[in-house]
């Protein structure tokens, strides 16, 4: 009996390894099945991804994203927008040095693997687990050329999978000098520059075929983590970095210790960066426009390059620049836009560094113009028949009860228009918008192009309406084009990467915004402003003509004006609009616009100013039009002079009234009093 038991249990044993054997055999087949079924599918997915990828012609020439190269008028460089591509170099044409550093630190089995790395990938895993967060990457230099040309950086399994499925039928399409080549001109080394030529060009100053063994290793250490171990941005991090990749190459083989140490990497020369501060504030300005400028047809998916030609003049960008920095008083900011005759935009300067602020105060920033405004105020009153040799008197006033006071408190009794313009008295232009009504002052401003809110009330005569540097520039623009409309421009043309004109500037005919007495009566105000009165700083030893603003409390000092077709406006002031001590309009901003002026003209022949005023016939007196016009005009005569041409004085007549009956009429109190009543210098 127990024999018997014994055999039954050995014969069930028997039995139970043979079902195991049975089951792992199934397992085994299954799983060899499965395998061979997954790696069908795995070859198909491959096989079918590596159809629809580009041809290797086409992948050269595919860009990610869009370049816009601005140019200045003379057609120099003046910005480059969006990423920078460089020459293309083949796989014989870049240095050796270069091919091993990218392998050397990025994939050093890139010539050993088929797409992925197993190995990377185990030890990413390892280090994940050890650290408790991802700290190393298992992708190879075929998987960052996928993610680089085909996908994004979004950290997500699905997109994982797309990239290695994308790797293996890049391995399977192309060889291996290709991928290289392909990734070393398509991957981003930072500063905006894509490729080995143009991260040569950019931080070294000469093309990717001449790259140091030093430099090779500084643009290498780039692709970790370019915007830290940038040299532009940090350069003892780049060259930290560049140790550790000739370090990497000396262990993977590719140069020996002599040659690691034969490089001297603080004797690297970088490229010295073009300050771009100068003209940010105008391509900010300019660029915006090409949603309205370019064709409404144009693809909005295309990427292609553009090149956009630009109204701006470097020379006078720099002499701008220089003149405000030169003149604008410490912890206040200035702002400049000069244009020419037909409105091009010349230079633009938006604050005194762009890069400790961009915000552009010539186009954006909203102040009071001071007395600058009573451009505004003079041409309604010459409009409504005002004449520049008109009497009138600067006395106290009160108009609603708001009564406003010259600069220094003092009243030079009577004197002519042109005088209180020259010496911007603010009482005489209170009552010459009273008269002509201020509504006809503000409607005079928006014909002019001042776009910002105008109030009505007495004091908006001088200056009170907050208004844009640009846009006051535009109307002494149109004061300089003899009263026709002016419009600001920028972009001259655009074009595209093969050559077709996208957009060109069409010049408009200008609209007459005043008649040409006005536009004449207002640059012989503005001329005398400049000769005798407060804008006397402003004078280039040529005709100019422009006026000074001042503002309560010395908040904003501005001068604005013309010259040989040249519009000029210089602002300055706090961005706080607290008081700056000392600034007035005819101090340090006409001083700024003479400086850039004297540059901005210097090369433009003398132009005097058209100021004779031809007067319409509503305008002259009957005895003027009978005098001025018809068969029976009047003609001088010699009647009266003496046989030799002379008049002798005992022939002229006696003075209507002699000067005792005008003091005692006017209430002057003779020479003294005329001597007294001296016109000051207003705002």
């Amino acid at each position: 009996m127990a024999r018997q038991n014994r055999r039954g249990s050995g014969d069930s044993d028997k039995e139970s390894g043979s079902g195991l054997r049975r089951f792992l055999k199934k397992l085994a087949i299954w799983t060899g099945a499965l395998g061979l079924l997954a790696l069908i599918t795995i070859f198909a997915a491959v096989w079918f991804e590596a159809q629809q990828l580009p041809d290797f012609d086409t992948m050269k020439t595919s860009q990610n994203g869009q370049t816009i190269l601005v140019r200045a008028r003379d057609g120099s460089e003046l910005f480059a927008m969006g990423p920078s591509y460089g020459k293309w170099l083949s796989y014989q044409e870049i240095p050796s040095s270069m091919k091993a550093a990218i392998v050397a630190t990025e994939d050093r089995r890139f010539r050993d693997h088929i797409g992925i790395d197993p190995i990377g990938v185990l030890r990413s895993f390892y280090v994940r687990a050890q650290k408790g967060k991802w700290r190393q990457g298992g992708s190879t230099l075929t998987q960052q050329l996928a993610r680089t040309i085909f996908l994004n950086n979004d950290r997500t399994w699905n997109r994982k999978a797309r990239e290695a499925l994308i790797a293996l039928a890049l391995e399977f399409k192309f060889s291996k000098d290709e991928i290289l080549e392909l990734y070393l001109n398509k991957v981003y080394f930072g500063g905006g520059a894509y490729g080995v030529d143009a991260a040569a060009r950019k931080f070294f100053g000469h093309e990717g075929r001449q790259l140091s063994l030093g430099e090779a290793a500084i643009i290498a250490g780039l692709v970790k983590a370019p915007s830290h171990y940038s040299p532009t941005a940090d350069q003892q991090a780049a060259i930290d970095r560049a140790k550790v990749v000739l370090e990497v190459m000396v262990d993977a083989g590719a140069i020996t210790p002599a040659q690691a140490d034969a490089v001297d990497l603080q004797s690297v020369k970088l490229a010295a960066e073009a300050s771009q501060s100068t003209v940010r504030y105008f391509t900010d300005w300019a660029l915006p426009q090409l949603d309205v400028l370019l064709p409404e047809t144009r693809d909005p998916n295309n990427h292609d390059n553009l090149e956009v030609w630009t109204t701006l003049d470097p020379k006078l960008q720099n002499a701008a620049a220089s003149a405000i920095k030169g003149y604008t008083p410490k912890d206040a900011q200035g702002a400049l836009v000069s244009m020419d005759r037909d409105g091009a935009v010349l230079a633009m300067v938006g604050g005194l560094d762009y890069v400790t602020s961009n915000y552009n105060r010539a186009t954006n920033a909203l102040r009071q113009p001071g007395s600058a405004w009573k451009l505004f105020v003079y041409m309604a009153a010459l409009e409504a028949g005002v004449k520049p040799d008109d009497p009138v008197v600067d006395q106290p006033v009160t108009i609603d009860g708001w009564s406003p006071r010259n600069s220094g408190g003092t009243y030079a009794g009577q004197i002519d228009v042109r005088t209180a313009f020259a010496y911007s008295k603010n009482t005489v232009a209170a009552q010459l918008g009273q008269q002509v009504t201020f509504d006809a002052v503000a409607a005079m401003a928006r014909r002019f192009g001042i776009s910002t809110p105008i109030s009505t009330n007495p004091s908006m005569v001088l200056g009170s309406n907050d208004v844009r540097v640009i846009d006051m520039v535009k109307a002494f623009a149109a004061v300089s084009a003899r009263g026709t409309s002016v419009e600001p421009y920028g972009i001259v043309k655009v074009v595209a990467s093969d050559g077709r004109v996208l957009y060109e500037h069409a010049q408009k005919q200008g609209q007459t915004l005043v008649a040409p007495f006005v536009s004449a009566g207002i640059t012989d105000l503005l001329q005398t402003a400049v000769n005798i009165g407060t804008g006397r700083a402003a004078q280039i030893g040529r005709p100019v003509a422009g006026k000074t603003g001042t503002t309560s409390s010395n908040k904003d000092g501005w001068f604005l004006g013309f010259s040989s077709g040249v519009t000029t406006g210089v602002w300055m002031g706090r961005d706080d609009a607290k008081p700056v001590p000392g600034l007035q309009g005819g101090t340090a901003p006409a001083r700024a616009f003479a400086q850039y002026m004297k540059v901005a003209v210097a090369q433009r022949p003398i132009e005097p100013f058209e100021t004779q005023l031809t007067l319409p016939d509503w305008q002259l007196e009957p005895d003027d039009i009978a005098n001025l016009s018809g068969p029976d005009a009047y003609v001088p005569t010699d009647e009266g002079a003496a046989p030799d041409g002379n008049n002798p004085t005992d022939n002229q007549p006696a003075p209507a009234a002699n000067p005792d009956f005008l003091d005692n009429a006017t209430g002057r109190q003779g020479d003294n009093t005329r001597k007294r009543a001296q016109p000051g210098v207003g705002i």
